[in-house]
Protein backbone atom coordinates (compact mmCIF):
# COMPACT_ATOMS: atom_id res chain seq x y z
CA UNK A 1 0.00 0.00 0.00
CA UNK A 2 2.81 2.38 0.87
CA UNK A 3 4.43 1.81 -2.53
CA UNK A 4 1.17 2.67 -4.31
CA UNK A 5 0.87 5.81 -2.18
CA UNK A 6 4.40 6.89 -3.14
CA UNK A 7 3.70 6.31 -6.83
CA UNK A 8 0.53 8.40 -6.57
CA UNK A 9 2.44 11.23 -4.91
CA UNK A 10 5.15 11.18 -7.57
CA UNK A 11 2.51 11.11 -10.32
CA UNK A 12 0.63 14.01 -8.74
CA UNK A 13 3.84 16.01 -8.38
CA UNK A 14 4.87 15.43 -12.00
CA UNK A 15 1.37 16.38 -13.22
CA UNK A 16 1.57 19.62 -11.23
CA UNK A 17 4.98 20.32 -12.72
CA UNK A 18 3.67 19.72 -16.26
CA UNK A 19 0.66 21.92 -15.51
CA UNK A 20 2.92 24.73 -14.29
CA UNK A 21 5.12 24.44 -17.39
CA UNK A 22 2.05 24.53 -19.61
CA UNK A 23 0.81 27.60 -17.73
CA UNK A 24 4.15 29.37 -18.12
CA UNK A 25 4.25 28.50 -21.82
CA UNK A 26 0.74 29.90 -22.33
CA UNK A 27 1.64 33.09 -20.46
CA UNK A 28 4.74 33.52 -22.61
CA UNK A 29 2.63 33.14 -25.76
CA UNK A 30 0.07 35.64 -24.45
CA UNK A 31 2.83 38.14 -23.70
CA UNK A 32 4.31 37.81 -27.19
CA UNK A 33 0.92 38.25 -28.89
CA UNK A 34 0.02 41.23 -26.67
CA UNK A 35 3.01 43.20 -27.93
CA UNK A 36 1.24 43.29 -31.31
CA UNK A 37 -2.39 43.61 -30.19
CA UNK A 38 -2.07 45.73 -27.05
CA UNK A 39 -4.43 43.27 -25.31
CA UNK A 40 -3.17 40.91 -22.60
CA UNK A 41 -5.47 38.43 -20.87
CA UNK A 42 -4.04 36.10 -18.23
CA UNK A 43 -7.04 35.03 -16.20
CA UNK A 44 -7.96 31.80 -14.38
CA UNK A 45 -4.29 30.84 -13.92
CA UNK A 46 -4.23 30.69 -10.09
CA UNK A 47 -1.30 33.11 -10.13
CA UNK A 48 -0.31 34.37 -6.68
CA UNK A 49 2.02 37.04 -8.04
CA UNK A 50 2.00 39.28 -11.09
CA UNK A 51 3.87 37.73 -14.02
CA UNK A 52 7.46 38.96 -13.50
CA UNK A 53 7.72 39.66 -17.24
CA UNK A 54 5.34 42.61 -16.78
CA UNK A 55 7.94 44.43 -14.68
CA UNK A 56 10.04 45.05 -17.79
CA UNK A 57 7.29 44.76 -20.39
CA UNK A 58 7.08 47.39 -23.17
CA UNK A 59 4.53 50.13 -22.51
CA UNK A 60 2.15 49.04 -25.28
CA UNK A 61 -0.81 47.53 -23.42
CA UNK A 62 -4.24 49.14 -23.69
CA UNK A 63 -6.14 46.25 -22.08
CA UNK A 64 -4.89 44.15 -19.18
CA UNK A 65 -7.06 41.34 -17.80
CA UNK A 66 -5.62 39.53 -14.77
CA UNK A 67 -8.97 38.47 -13.36
CA UNK A 68 -9.67 35.27 -11.42
CA UNK A 69 -6.19 34.74 -10.03
CA UNK A 70 -4.90 34.91 -6.45
CA UNK A 71 -3.12 38.26 -6.25
CA UNK A 72 -3.04 39.90 -2.82
CA UNK A 73 -1.40 43.11 -3.97
CA UNK A 74 -0.56 45.18 -7.02
CA UNK A 75 3.17 45.85 -7.70
CA UNK A 76 4.56 49.34 -8.26
CA UNK A 77 5.53 48.33 -11.79
CA UNK A 78 1.89 48.50 -12.85
CA UNK A 79 2.28 52.28 -12.86
CA UNK A 80 4.61 51.94 -15.87
CA UNK A 81 1.75 50.80 -18.11
CA UNK A 82 0.50 54.32 -18.77
CA UNK A 83 -1.22 53.41 -22.05
CA UNK A 84 -3.81 51.25 -20.26
CA UNK A 85 -7.47 52.04 -20.90
CA UNK A 86 -9.03 48.85 -19.53
CA UNK A 87 -7.83 47.14 -16.32
CA UNK A 88 -9.54 44.03 -14.94
CA UNK A 89 -8.33 42.76 -11.55
CA UNK A 90 -11.62 41.21 -10.48
CA UNK A 91 -11.82 37.90 -8.66
CA UNK A 92 -8.49 38.13 -6.85
CA UNK A 93 -7.57 38.54 -3.16
CA UNK A 94 -6.72 42.23 -3.09
CA UNK A 95 -7.06 43.89 0.31
CA UNK A 96 -5.90 47.31 -0.82
CA UNK A 97 -5.09 48.94 -4.15
CA UNK A 98 -1.62 50.31 -4.86
CA UNK A 99 -1.69 54.08 -5.31
CA UNK A 100 0.27 53.68 -8.58
CA UNK A 101 -3.10 53.00 -10.22
CA UNK A 102 -3.46 56.78 -10.09
CA UNK A 103 -0.63 57.02 -12.63
CA UNK A 104 -2.75 55.29 -15.28
CA UNK A 105 -4.08 58.58 -16.61
CA UNK A 106 -5.71 57.10 -19.72
CA UNK A 107 -7.70 54.48 -17.79
CA UNK A 108 -11.38 54.31 -18.82
CA UNK A 109 -12.58 51.01 -17.29
CA UNK A 110 -11.53 49.71 -13.86
CA UNK A 111 -12.95 46.35 -12.76
CA UNK A 112 -12.22 45.33 -9.16
CA UNK A 113 -15.28 43.31 -8.15
CA UNK A 114 -14.99 40.17 -6.02
CA UNK A 115 -11.92 41.12 -4.00
CA UNK A 116 -11.37 41.99 -0.33
CA UNK A 117 -10.73 45.73 -0.69
CA UNK A 118 -11.28 47.76 2.48
CA UNK A 119 -10.08 51.10 1.08
CA UNK A 120 -9.05 52.85 -2.11
CA UNK A 121 -6.15 55.24 -2.83
CA UNK A 122 -6.89 58.94 -3.15
CA UNK A 123 -4.76 58.93 -6.31
CA UNK A 124 -7.73 57.48 -8.23
CA UNK A 125 -8.90 61.08 -8.53
CA UNK A 126 -6.09 61.51 -11.10
CA UNK A 127 -7.79 59.07 -13.48
CA UNK A 128 -9.95 61.70 -15.11
CA UNK A 129 -10.86 59.54 -18.13
CA UNK A 130 -12.59 56.84 -16.08
CA UNK A 131 -16.01 55.93 -17.47
CA UNK A 132 -16.84 52.69 -15.63
CA UNK A 133 -15.75 51.55 -12.15
CA UNK A 134 -16.99 48.28 -10.66
CA UNK A 135 -16.18 47.64 -6.99
CA UNK A 136 -19.00 45.21 -6.28
CA UNK A 137 -18.53 42.53 -3.61
CA UNK A 138 -15.64 43.99 -1.63
CA UNK A 139 -15.37 45.13 1.99
CA UNK A 140 -15.50 48.91 1.60
CA UNK A 141 -16.99 50.71 4.59
CA UNK A 142 -16.54 54.30 3.39
CA UNK A 143 -17.98 55.81 0.23
CA UNK A 144 -15.08 56.43 -2.23
CA UNK A 145 -15.30 60.22 -2.42
CA UNK A 146 -12.13 60.43 -4.53
CA UNK A 147 -14.31 59.35 -7.48
CA UNK A 148 -16.51 62.43 -7.11
CA UNK A 149 -15.55 65.13 -9.56
CA UNK A 150 -14.52 62.72 -12.34
CA UNK A 151 -16.58 64.23 -15.13
CA UNK A 152 -16.43 61.30 -17.55
CA UNK A 153 -17.43 58.67 -14.97
CA UNK A 154 -20.74 57.21 -16.14
CA UNK A 155 -21.35 54.03 -14.12
CA UNK A 156 -20.24 53.30 -10.54
CA UNK A 157 -21.07 49.94 -8.96
CA UNK A 158 -20.53 49.76 -5.18
CA UNK A 159 -23.05 47.01 -4.49
CA UNK A 160 -22.39 44.28 -1.91
CA UNK A 161 -20.02 46.24 0.31
CA UNK A 162 -20.30 47.50 3.90
CA UNK A 163 -20.85 51.23 3.28
CA UNK A 164 -22.94 52.83 6.04
CA UNK A 165 -23.51 56.36 4.72
CA UNK A 166 -23.54 58.37 1.53
CA UNK A 167 -21.69 61.66 2.26
CA UNK A 168 -22.34 65.20 1.02
CA UNK A 169 -19.46 64.78 -1.48
CA UNK A 170 -21.83 62.65 -3.57
CA UNK A 171 -23.28 65.87 -5.00
CA UNK A 172 -20.15 66.12 -7.17
CA UNK A 173 -20.60 62.68 -8.68
CA UNK A 174 -21.14 62.80 -12.46
CA UNK A 175 -22.42 59.26 -13.03
CA UNK A 176 -25.72 58.44 -14.72
CA UNK A 177 -26.00 55.20 -12.73
CA UNK A 178 -24.99 54.54 -9.10
CA UNK A 179 -25.45 51.06 -7.64
CA UNK A 180 -25.39 50.86 -3.84
CA UNK A 181 -27.50 47.72 -3.43
CA UNK A 182 -26.76 45.41 -0.49
CA UNK A 183 -24.74 47.69 1.73
CA UNK A 184 -25.50 48.87 5.27
CA UNK A 185 -26.52 52.43 4.42
CA UNK A 186 -28.60 54.22 7.04
CA UNK A 187 -27.75 57.80 6.05
CA UNK A 188 -28.22 59.43 2.63
CA UNK A 189 -26.98 62.98 2.10
CA UNK A 190 -29.65 64.98 0.28
CA UNK A 191 -26.79 66.54 -1.70
CA UNK A 192 -27.33 63.57 -4.00
CA UNK A 193 -30.03 65.78 -5.51
CA UNK A 194 -27.20 67.93 -6.93
CA UNK A 195 -25.72 65.14 -9.08
CA UNK A 196 -25.86 66.69 -12.56
CA UNK A 197 -26.42 63.44 -14.51
CA UNK A 198 -27.72 60.84 -12.06
CA UNK A 199 -30.70 59.00 -13.55
CA UNK A 200 -30.56 55.55 -11.92
CA UNK A 201 -29.98 55.14 -8.18
CA UNK A 202 -30.04 51.62 -6.72
CA UNK A 203 -30.34 51.39 -2.93
CA UNK A 204 -32.02 48.02 -2.46
CA UNK A 205 -31.40 45.98 0.70
CA UNK A 206 -29.94 48.69 2.92
CA UNK A 207 -30.93 50.15 6.31
CA UNK A 208 -32.72 53.31 5.19
CA UNK A 209 -35.89 54.82 6.68
CA UNK A 210 -38.42 56.36 4.30
CA UNK A 211 -37.60 59.89 5.51
CA UNK A 212 -34.07 59.51 4.09
CA UNK A 213 -35.66 60.40 0.75
CA UNK A 214 -36.29 64.07 1.36
CA UNK A 215 -38.52 66.25 -0.77
CA UNK A 216 -35.37 67.83 -2.22
CA UNK A 217 -34.16 64.45 -3.48
CA UNK A 218 -37.55 63.52 -4.91
CA UNK A 219 -38.39 66.91 -6.39
CA UNK A 220 -35.09 68.51 -7.44
CA UNK A 221 -32.88 65.62 -8.56
CA UNK A 222 -32.70 64.18 -12.07
CA UNK A 223 -33.24 60.65 -10.72
CA UNK A 224 -35.93 58.85 -12.71
CA UNK A 225 -35.22 55.26 -11.69
CA UNK A 226 -35.03 54.77 -7.93
CA UNK A 227 -34.74 51.18 -6.62
CA UNK A 228 -35.41 51.01 -2.85
CA UNK A 229 -36.89 47.58 -2.05
CA UNK A 230 -35.61 45.80 1.04
CA UNK A 231 -35.13 48.82 3.34
CA UNK A 232 -36.79 49.70 6.66
CA UNK A 233 -40.08 50.95 5.21
CA UNK A 234 -43.00 49.68 3.18
CA UNK A 235 -44.18 50.84 -0.22
CA UNK A 236 -47.02 52.97 1.20
CA UNK A 237 -44.60 54.92 3.40
CA UNK A 238 -42.56 55.63 0.28
CA UNK A 239 -45.46 56.64 -1.96
CA UNK A 240 -46.78 58.97 0.78
CA UNK A 241 -43.56 61.01 0.81
CA UNK A 242 -43.63 64.68 -0.14
CA UNK A 243 -42.27 64.85 -3.69
CA UNK A 244 -43.09 61.27 -4.70
CA UNK A 245 -45.53 62.50 -7.35
CA UNK A 246 -42.83 64.72 -8.89
CA UNK A 247 -40.43 61.78 -8.99
CA UNK A 248 -43.10 59.62 -10.66
CA UNK A 249 -43.58 62.24 -13.38
CA UNK A 250 -39.91 61.87 -14.30
CA UNK A 251 -40.14 58.07 -14.08
CA UNK A 252 -43.21 57.94 -16.34
CA UNK A 253 -41.74 60.39 -18.87
CA UNK A 254 -38.66 58.19 -19.31
CA UNK A 255 -40.80 55.05 -19.66
CA UNK A 256 -42.85 56.70 -22.41
CA UNK A 257 -39.68 57.51 -24.36
CA UNK A 258 -38.73 53.83 -24.26
CA UNK A 259 -41.90 52.72 -26.05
Amino acid sequence: MSIMGTNCAVSSSSELSRSTKMGNKQIKQHLETAQKTGVLKISLQRLQEFPPQLKTYPNVLKTLDLSENRFENVPDELGRLTMLKHLNLSGNRLVDLNEVVGELLKLEVLLLMDNFLTKLPKTLSNCTHLKTVNLSNNQLKIFPSMLCGLKQLDVLDLSRNQITQVPADVGNLYVTELNLNQNQISSLAEDIADCPKLKTLRLEENCLQANAFTSRILKESKICNLAVDGNLFNSKQFTDLDGYDVYMERYTAVKKKMF
